[in-house]
């Protein structure tokens, strides 16, 4: 007699059996369901902040050493990085002259291990670089995000000028990874939601 499935392998089953779209899907709800669990549960958002970002410096420190031992840089869009910089940049000033704090050694960490990830893309991989495929252009982003931050920025008792600056960090943020997507779409590169391999067909 055969012992009865326990219910987590019945479902890992059933969703290892689904298409490809249903699976990305299944992904999304469970990343929003997540999300609003842990609206709920955490009561000083802060330290979602200090997690986002120490998650940031770690994900930059795996990039650095998959270029370091890859030798290659093939895929990987410096424009992107670029903006990642400069936003990073930009959130690393306000940081010091609004509010020094963990988020300040955590933003310098990252900064830092940002130039060196396009310093090797721009001399140590520059053979590997998809020069032609990098094409998007900054200024579709930059120049929007300056003229928004201008036009919509927090309302609080530091000066203008680090306002707008802490808004345009926010914006630039969440657009820089555009030139990434662009670099895929060139290489016809399928942009998925990374699935486990319990979950692959």
């Amino acid at each position: 007699m055969r012992a009865p499935r326990r219910p987590m392998a019945v479902v890992l089953s059933w969703v290892r059996r689904q298409p490809p779209k249903v699976k990305a899907f299944l992904a999304v709800v469970a990343g929003m369901t997540a999300l609003v669990f842990i609206r709920f549960i955490v009561h000083d958002h802060d330290n979602l902040f200090v997690a986002a970002e120490a998650a940031h410096a770690l994900g930059i420190a795996v990039l650095i050493y998959k270029l370091t031992k890859e030798k290659t840089c093939a895929g990987l869009s410096l424009k992107s990085q670029d903006l990642t910089a400069l936003f990073l940049a930009v959130r690393l000033y306000c940081s010091f002259v609004m509010e020094y704090d963990i988020h300040t050694i955590l933003d310098s960490a990252t900064l830092v291990a940002t130039l060196f990830v396009i310093y090797m893309i721009r001399f140590r991989l520059r053979s590997t670089y998809m020069l032609d495929k990098d094409n998007f252009a900054l200024y579709y982003v930059v120049v929007p995000c300056c003229v928004l931050a201008f036009i919509a920025h927090p309302s609080t008792s530091h000066i203008m000028i680090n306002r707008i600056c802490w808004a345009f960090c926010v914006y630039l943020e969440a657009v820089s990874v555009l030139p990434q997507l662009r670099l895929m779409q060139n290489t016809k590169v399928t942009v998925k939601p990374y699935i486990g391999p319990w979950m692959q067909n």
